[in-house]
C-alpha cells in the first residue's frame, strides 16, 4: 500500500488525527493507496504557513516568479512516465490518454502561465489637463484551489500555475478519489526550490478539508472545479464572507451536426467528443442532436463504431475506453441508464457494465452507450451523468436546432459541424455556451476564456482572465 502525505510548509505530514482513508484502483477495485483524512488543524497549519510565505513570495519578481513555473514544468515532463502511470492507476483511463494528453498538459499548464505573468500588464487612463489613472493588479494573499478526479493534475495545476504566477500563497486540495498525481507534485515542487509555504497540499473528504479550507478566514478567494451541486454549496459559503470565487461546474453538452458536414470527420471526431475518458470530461457532448436528412445514417455509423471501441485494462497499447473512476461512481451512471429506459429511451447499444478478464476481473468498466426516444425535458437529457452515456435526436432546422440545444439549464461547451460558415457564425452568437467549437472538439488555446453560463459556472479561467481573478485590482488617481 503506497501512503500519501499532506505538503505543508515544505515538509511532508500526516493529518493530524493519523487518520487514513484506503484509495481504490478503479480498474482493479483493489484498495492500493491511503492518504491522510485531513481536518481543521491541518487545513489551519498549510493557512498559517502560506500567510507567513506570503509576503516575501509577493514580492518577488516575475522573472523569478517564472523561473520557478518554468522549472516545476520541467521536472514533470522529466517524470512524465512515473506520472501517466500514476494517473491511470488512480483515475482509470488509458495509460495511453494519460501519456499522451494530462501530463503534458500539466507541464504546459505551469510554463503558459510562466511566460504569462512576463507579459501581463494593467491599464492606464487619462484625464486631459487633469490627472491620470493607472490600475496595479496585486496578488490577494493565500488563496484555495480545489480540483476534481477526472482530470487530476492537468486541472490541479491550471488552477496552481495562475495564483502562483499572480504572486499568492496556495492551499491546494485535490480530490480524495484521485491524489496521487498531486502528491508527487509534491515532491516535485520541493525538488524545484519553491520556497516553504507558497504551495501546500491538504488531502481529505470534500465535506471535511474542503469544507474548513472554503470557510477559513485566512482564504481570500477560492477556485473550484467539480459539481454544480457542490458549487452551489461553495457558494453558499464563499459569497457571504465577500471572498472572490470561481466555479466550474458540470454540463449537458450538446454536439449539432449539420446534413453538410464532413461526414467521416465528423463522426470521427463526434465519437470521441461522445467518449473520451470514459465520457469523464465536462466538456464531452452527451446530447447529439443530428439533422434529419443524415440522422438515420449517423446514427448507424455512430452506433456501430460505438459498439467497437476497445473497453478494457487501461495498461494495454489498444484499450480506448479505461474504467470509470470508482464503485459508486459505475452504480450511478448504470442507474441513469436504467432510468433512461423507464422514460422511454432505447439502448442502441451497450448499456451495461462489462467483465474484463485477468487482472481487471473486479475492475469498472461500462460499455459506451447510446440512448434515443428520449423527450429533451426528460432527466436523462437534463441531468450530467459524466460517463460513457450519450443521447440522439434529430431536428429539422436551425431553429429547432438551437432550441434543442439551448434547452437545459447548463451553458458550459457545444460543438458545430456545418461547412456553412454563416450558419456557424450565427448559432454561435445565439448558443448560451461559454466555449463553443466548430468543426472541431477540445481544440484549446490557452489564451482564451474557459468556463459556463447558467449552471455551468461563474468566473473564467485561462489566460488573462486567470491571472486577473488572481489579483485584485487597484486604482491609483495622480493629480497633474
Amino acid at each position: 500500500m503506497k501512503k500519501i502525505l499532506n505538503f505543508i510548509g515544505g515538509n511532508f505530514r500526516e493529518a493530524k488525527t493519523g487518520d487514513f482513508i484506503e484509495i481504490t484502483e478503479p480498474a482493479t477495485g483493489q484498495p492500493y493507496a491511503i492518504l491522510p483524512r485531513s481536518g481543521k488543524e491541518d487545513v489551519d497549519e498549510a493557512v498559517v504557513s502560506a500567510e507567513s510565505a506570503f509576503e516575501e513570495w509577493k514580492r518577488t519578481s516575475l522573472s523569478e516568479r517564472a523561473g520557478y513555473l518554468r522549472k516545476i514544468g520541467d521536472l514533470i515532463e522529466e517524470q512524465l512516465e512515473e506520472l501517466s502511470v500514476s494517473e491511470s492507476i488512480d483515475n482509470g483511463k488509458p495509460l495511453k490518454l494519460a501519456r499522451s494528453v494530462d501530463i503534458p498538459r500539466a507541464a504546459a499548464n505551469f510554463r503558459f502561465f510562466a511566460d504569462a505573468i512576463t507579459q501581463f500588464s494593467s491599464e492606464s487612463h487619462e484625464m486631459p489637463d487633469e490627472a491620470i489613472n493607472y490600475t496595479l493588479r496585486q496578488p490577494i494573499g493565500t488563496v484555495a484551489c480545489i480540483s476534481p478526479w477526472n482530470l487530476p493534475l492537468y486541472l490541479f495545476s491550471w488552477k496552481i500555475a495562475p495564483a502562483l504566477a499572480a504572486g499568492n500563497c496556495v492551499v491546494g486540495k485535490p480530490s480524495e478519489v484521485t491524489p496521487m498525481t498531486a502528491y508527487l507534485l509534491s515532491q516535485i515542487v520541493m525538488d524545484s526550490g519553491l520556497p516553504p509555504g507558497v504551495l501546500n497540499i491538504v488531502h481529505g473528504l470534500g465535506g471535511e478539508v474542503g469544507q474548513e479550507l472554503i470557510s477559513h478566514r485566512g482564504v481570500k478567494a477560492v477556485s473550484f472545479t467539480g459539481g454544480t451541486e457542490t458549487g452551489k454549496k461553495i457558494a453558499s459559503v464563499v459569497a457571504p464572507q465577500f471572498k472572490k470565487m470561481s466555479l466550474e461546474l458540470g454540463g449537458k453538452n450538446p454536439t449539432l451536426i449539420f446534413a453538410d458536414c464532413n461526414y467521416e470527420k465528423t463522426l470521427s471526431a463526434v465519437l470521441k467528443s461522445a467518449f473520451a475518458n470514459q465520457g469523464q470530461i465536462c466538456l464531452c457532448g452527451s446530447r447529439i442532436l443530428i439533422e434529419d436528412k443524415i440522422y438515420d445514417k449517423f446514427k448507424k455509423d455512430f452506433v456501430e463504431r460505438a459498439g467497437k471501441l476497445v473497453v478494457g485494462d487501461p495498461v494495454l497499447p489498444d484499450t480506448q475506453l479505461g474504467a470509470v473512476v470508482s464503485k459508486d461512481h459505475m452504480n450511478k451512471i448504470l442507474g441513469h441508464i436504467k432510468t433512461a429506459e423507464k422514460e422511454g429511451g432505447k439502448v442502441l447499444c451497450g448499456g451495461q457494465r462489462i467483465k474484463v478478464d485477468g487482472r481487471c476481473k473486479k475492475g469498472y468498466f461500462i460499455a459506451p452507450t447510446v440512448i434515443e426516444g428520449l423527450s429533451q425535458e426528460c432527466s436523462t437529457n437534463q441531468d450530467e451523468i459524466f460517463g460513457p452515456v450519450v443521447t440522439i435526436a434529430p431536428f429539422s432546422s436551425d431553429k429547432e436546432a438551437l432550441e434543442m440545444a439551448n434547452g437545459t439549464s447548463y451553458g458550459l461547451a457545444t460543438s458545430i459541424w456545418t461547412q456553412n460558415l454563416s450558419r456557424a457564425h450565427k448559432l454561435s452568437a445565439e448558443l448560451d455556451f461559454g466555449i463553443i467549437w466548430v468543426n472541431c472538439w477540445l481544440l484549446r488555446d490557452l489564451r482564451t476564456p474557459f468556463g459556463g453560463m447558467k449552471n455551468s459556472g461563474m468566473g473564467r479561467e485561462g489566460g488573462l482572465e486567470a491571472l486577473r481573478f488572481f489579483t485584485e485590482p487597484k486604482n491609483v488617481c495622480i493629480k497633474y
